[in-house]
């Protein structure tokens, strides 16, 4: 079977329910998005979530997907980096307790970074991300023998070190590994189109986006239209509908879209169900899934995590999802 490794953001989830959009208004945060904060901005932000109902658990949208993936049953790695304080324990022992295979570099004088997911009355989550130690993943890259494994999964988050992330794209293709890649956020996608197409084209094997990430990426608002611009730059391409589904092209199937209906479920946080999605594609990728199959088993994952705050799906209930 293959052997996955994630690479991206070792984040602690930090779930906030709002009860209105005051709050994302007040720190000028574009609702949907992900905004990059600093430590000042950090405590800041902790101050006006005082009082809230506030939960935790393991993030970054990589290690999401990972998290997921071993609790499929497939054999899996990590590449990141955290601080040498209680919220990276936190983060290591989660880990650890699924099987993933950790590549960890401990940065001593840093906090571990958080992302602040805060989840309005629509159900719709933003993201105000502290990186933190997060960033200093070089280090334990320079650990891992990639060629111990056969897929690399990369977040768009990274984008944050051109350099460092390219450096991490040739590693992965001089050891022949197939390259996954999830856009990561419509913002993201904006502010760095250029250099995202150069990635996709020169790198990348299967490209995942949701439909603002697409439209962001093509300028057409049209998810199809979207959908072919990006499969024309790389072999398998990926944009998610919402609650509509998921669309997929192929090289290998030509030029046919395939679509796969989503599936009705009461939404309580979008948090994380993109990196599920990826995570139910990829599980059937891995198993020789035909594209529709893949697409569909990605919808069935993320209908599981969107039911409940951030990433806390029972183990038994996502596998049974797969199961049939």
């Amino acid at each position: 079977m293959a052997k996955i490794i994630g690479i991206g953001n070792a984040l602690v989830d930090i779930l906030v329910h709002l009860h209105s959009d005051q709050l994302l208004d007040e720190f000028s945060l574009p609702k949907g998005g992900m905004t990059h904060i600093d430590r000042k901005g950090l405590m800041r932000l902790r101050q006006r979530l005082v009082g809230l109902q506030v939960e935790r658990a393991t993030g970054g949208s990589a290690a999401n997907t990972i998290l997921a993936l071993s609790i499929l049953g497939n054999a899996t790695g990590f590449i990141g980096a955290i601080g040498d304080d209680e919220t990276g324990h936190f983060f290591k022992e989660r880990a650890r307790q699924r099987g993933i295979d950790l590549h960890l570099a401990i940065i001593p004088d840093e906090q571990t970074g958080t992302a602040n997911a805060l989840v309005t009355p629509d159900h719709e989550r933003t993201f105000a991300t502290h990186l933190g130690a997060s960033v200093q993943l070089g280090k334990a890259l320079k650990e891992v023998d990639l060629k111990q494994f056969d897929i690399l999964h990369i977040e768009g988050y990274l984008l944050q070190d051109r350099l460092q992330l390219e450096e991490i794209l040739r590693a992965a293709k001089a050891a022949g590994l197939v390259v996954s890649y999830d856009l990561a956020s419509w913002n993201i996608v904006r502010e760095h189109h250029i250099l995202i197409t150069e990635l996709i084209h020169d790198y990348v094997d299967i490209a995942f986006a949701n439909e603002d990430e697409a439209i962001a990426f093509s300028g057409l608002n049209d998810p199809e239209g979207s959908l072919r611009l990006l499969a024309s730059m790389t072999d398998t391409a990926i944009v998610k509908i919402g609650k509509k589904g998921a669309l997929g092209m192929s090289r290998a199937t030509g030029n046919e879209v395939f679509m796969a209906p989503g599936l009705n479920r009461k939404v309580v946080d979008t948090t994380a169900a993109g990196d599920f999605f990826a995570a139910g594609f990829l599980h059937g990728y891995i198993h020789g899934k035909d594209l529709a199959t893949c697409l569909d088993y990605g919808n069935r994952t993320a209908s599981e995590v969107i039911q409940v705050m951030g990433t806390q799906v029972s183990d038994e209930q996502l596998r049974r999802v797969l199961s049939d």
